[in-house]
């Protein structure tokens, strides 16, 4: 992660000189270079060897949405006529940002000189403060679809509307509607027309990101076997959990021991417990490595949301991984599907009416057979579908929307999809002992970045 000073006194430069034009709206198409308006611009590259780029903000409230974006601004790479930057707004949940983009080794902007500068194109998968930033605006789900229904109980408040596609979302604080709001499926228009019917104009359907890595992840499903140690005939149990008081997180304490118990004696299935990154954001991570120390006698491995292809068993509830589920052909068992958190018209909906439901009344093996036995591929296909309209063409699609915004030309090549890297192999299971309070350690595996 590189703090760029020559920013951050270009930053610092314009807020003192008020004589620049900051009436940009967060639709505005003006395709001159950020640096071509700019009366600061010869401070700004004294310290740049390339200069006069195209500039890009990438805003990342939560390392939910940093994933996303991460693959939305792979669609700029190898362009030199681009800058892109990345900036962390304060957020509950930004716990574990300064480190997911170290990890990236991008150059990182505080918050209070980013929104003091102009961009000619800003990334973002959550509304919060996003008015503040000076710059055409594309808005993109941080997830499978726009599953989550948020209902607003303050007076003079919208009631019940879907998150993501809510004027709160799209014009807080009453601001300028975005240059492009990103919608997955075309069927999500209706509900866009419902809750913001003036962003309208600016939706424009691209398609999902993870469910084309996904499939084209799937051929590679050997390949990803060997690198967890799977033996032949072994099978992969994906337990995964969104957030809040409704996930199956939230019931852990009673559900971890049913399915892992039972399951991990027998050698014939392994667990991966995947958790939704708001978790660690908002307990912690020593405290959630603290609250699950013992999975690593049972083997379990504790691992990040992009891994549930790999798994030909899933236990999940109303989150986004549970619904990427669908295209892997692998049973689902549903342990949660809070109907008043869930979108009605998302797929989500349709697939908590149509997985079975799991039981702390019968042996956990008994409904893993009945969940397979009675698993049709046809029943999930539609809800499968209706992740996105456009399968495959996230990548072209974005890529286009991308470029226009920035009055640029697309690179003459195709963009690809790659498939996901192999990950490390699931945690041995040890035998039991005392636990040091002092240091508590659970293995979590690499989750791949690619």
């Amino acid at each position: 992660m590189t703090e760029i000073s020559a920013f951050e006194d270009y930053g610092r430069d314009r807020s003192r000189d008020q004589s620049g034009d900051y009436s940009r709206s967060r639709n505005s198409t003006d395709h001159s270079t950020a640096h071509d308006r700019d009366d600061g611009d010869d401070r700004a590259r004294q310290w740049l060897t390339l200069t006069g780029r195209k500039r890009v903000l990438v805003i990342v409230h939560t390392v939910t949405y940093g994933k996303r974006l991460r693959d939305v601004v792979s669609l700029l790479e190898a362009d030199f006529r681009v800058q892109v930057l990345f900036t962390a707004p304060p957020h509950e949940f930004g716990d574990g940002v300064a480190q997911f983009l170290q990890g990236l080794g991008s150059a990182v902007l505080p918050w209070d000189e980013a929104v003091r500068m102009d961009f000619d194109l800003a990334l973002t998968a959550g509304p919060r403060r996003v008015e503040e930033v000076r710059a055409p605006v594309i808005t993109l789900p941080h997830g499978a679809n726009y599953l989550k229904r948020v209902v607003d109980a303050r007076a003079g408040a919208p009631g019940s509307y879907v998150f993501g596609l809510g004027r709160p979302d799209l014009v807080p604080g009453g601001g300028a509607l975005p240059a492009a709001v990103v919608v997955p499926h075309r069927d999500d228009l209706r509900a866009l027309a419902r809750s913001c019917p003036e962003a309208l104009p600016a939706a424009v359907v691209v398609g999902d990101p993870a469910h084309d890595r996904i499939v084209a992840s799937l051929p590679l499903r050997e390949t990803y076997r060997r690198a967890l140690g799977l033996r032949n005939g072994q099978k992969l149990i994906a337990v995964t959990s969104t957030w809040g008081p409704r996930s199956l997180f939230a019931r852990i304490e009673m559900l971890l021991p049913l399915l892992s118990g039972e399951i991990t004696r027998n050698g014939e299935h392994r667990m991966a417990l995947l958790v939704h990154p708001n978790v660690w954001a908002a307990h912690g991570a020593w405290q959630v490595r603290a609250w699950l120390a013992w999975c690593e006698h049972l083997g379990v491995g504790l691992v990040p949301p992009e891994a549930d292809w790999r798994a030909v068993l899933i236990i999940g509830d109303h989150g986004s991984v549970t619904l990427y589920g669908t295209l892997t052909g692998a049973p689902i068992l549903l342990a949660a599907a809070p109907e008043q958190e869930i979108n009605p018209d998302s797929p989500a909906a349709a697939l908590a009416v149509t997985a079975p439901a799991l039981s702390a009344a019968h042996p956990l093996s008994e409904q893993l057979s009945y969940a397979a036995a009675e698993y049709r591929r046809e029943d999930y296909a539609p809800i499968a579908a209706r992740i996105t309209s456009e399968p495959g063409g996230f990548n072209r699609n974005m890529r286009r929307l991308l470029y226009r915004t920035l009055g640029l030309g697309q690179p003459a090549h195709e963009p690809v999809t790659r498939p996901l890297p192999a990950p490390d192999p699931l945690p041995v299971p040890v035998p039991p002992g005392p636990l040091d309070s002092g240091d508590v350690e659970v293995p979590t595996y690499r989750a791949p970045l690619g």
